[in-house]
């Protein structure tokens, strides 16, 4: 299963690997599809592949971390 997601991290979490723990703790691929990071947040379309119950459990880890996280719908091609 792929979700698309569009992810704004807070200034404290630019330099933090929040997406490498994410995809390895949960089991999860992720595909950064685009980004953008400035001094004060940073901007992210993250394209995550892997089961249904750890690509729930993914993303309320980078809730859980300040993530803000923004399901993208339609453009997703299986």
């Amino acid at each position: 299963m792929r979700k698309r997601v569009r992810l704004t991290f807070p200034q404290h979490l630019i330099k933090e690997p929040v997406i490498f723990r994410m995809a390895t703790q949960f089991n999860v691929m992720p595909n950064i599809r685009r980004a953008r990071v400035t001094e004060t947040v940073g901007e992210m379309v993250l394209e995550m592949e892997g089961g249904e119950e750890d690509l729930a459990r993914g993303i309320d880890y980078l809730k859980a971390q300040g993530v803000q996280v923004e399901l993208v719908e339609g453009d997703i091609v299986e």
